[in-house]
């Protein structure tokens, strides 16, 4: 049971103060927030403590250690930050400055999504903003992103729809030695050293999984003959390097081969694995709009098979 700070009145709440909150919980901090909005350290405290007030909840845990959501804080700022996020999208729709935002974990797919965001952007007088996040359809429930790029095949919750745009060929990465420059993989190594791996190998290695937003996972082998070992990581970069310092196999579509360059990685081709799907998430009636969404979506689809068929030529 949470102790309410104070009798509730929901009539003095302004936008202010949920910015306040929302700014406070995101950086675990009244300084870091304070600074963001740039104002006071003690404005800010006023500011919170009055929401809290008026909400008759405690929404905050304040000790020296930092600041905590409580669990009625927790469950508030998902509130808060989908209600910011559609007051923001109605200012910029009233103002004729319409955007949609575009969600990805890393890597935006090449050359698509060159092709797609300058089409749209040309065709429809909007622009596509692009937001970095380790989880994209967590950014997406948040309503913080319209849309999500989403690669691999993992479920999503209910009430978020799917389009596909095409299938990405999977390749393996592992460390190498840099001592010396010699080249040679670490004594660590996740998997027999070979020129080339086999999905169905898969039991004998130690893999690296980017839990938040990986496309290669234990959820790729549902009968269990995937590996024994497992490496969690939390995103992207921790990924990449847990597989640098020798901690494990990684698999990832054939675009990082491309992308990444790091002094401590080799690229080995991997045989018989399937294709890593790559799909567009969103809520149909979220964001800017469902019209603004489906022409984006439209357009996506169009350059998906552009890209298709250029590959296939």
């Amino acid at each position: 049971m949470v102790t309410a700070p104070g009798p509730s009145s929901a009539s003095g709440i302004e936008l202010r103060h949920l910015r306040a909150f929302a700014a406070v919980a995101r950086r675990r901090s009244f300084t870091q927030a304070a600074e963001e909005l740039l104002i006071t350290q003690p404005a800010l405290s006023r500011t919170v403590a009055q929401l809290e007030t008026n909400l008759g909840v405690r929404l905050l845990d304040r000790s020296s250690r930092g600041v905590a959501l409580t669990d009625t804080g927790a469950t508030f700022l998902l509130h808060v930050e989908r209600t910011l996020a559609a007051f923001d999208a109605a200012l910029a729709a009233a103002r004729h400055e319409l955007a949609l935002r575009l969600g990805f974990s890393w890597l935006l797919p090449d050359p698509w999504a060159q092709q797609a965001i300058a089409h749209f952007e040309r065709e429809c007088g909007a622009q596509v903003e692009l937001v970095r996040c380790d989880d994209p359809l967590d950014a997406l429930d948040r309503q913080s992103v319209d849309v999500a790029l989403v690669r691999g095949s993992r479920p999503v919750t209910d009430g978020v729809r799917t389009v596909h745009l095409y299938d990405e060929q999977r390749v393996a990465v592992r460390a190498r030695e840099q001592a010396a420059g010699s080249g040679r993989e670490t004594s660590a190594s996740p998997a027999p050293a070979a020129d080339a791996l086999r999905w169905q190998d898969a039991h004998e290695w130690t893999l690296v999984v980017n839990t938040a937003s990986g496309t290669t996972g234990p959820w790729c082998w549902p009968n269990g003959d995937g590996p024994h070992r497992y490496v969690e990581t939390a995103n992207f970069d921790e990924w990449l390097e847990s597989v640098a310092a020798g901690r494990g196999l990684g698999i990832v579509p054939d675009v990082a081969e491309r992308r990444i360059h790091h002094p401590a990685l080799r690229f080995v081709p991997l045989t018989g694995a399937p294709p890593s799907p790559v799909r567009l998430a969103y809520h149909p009636e979220a964001g800017t709009g469902s019209a603004l969404l489906r022409r984006f979506l439209d357009t996506a689809l169009e350059a998906a098979a552009t890209c298709t068929d250029a590959g296939d030529a």
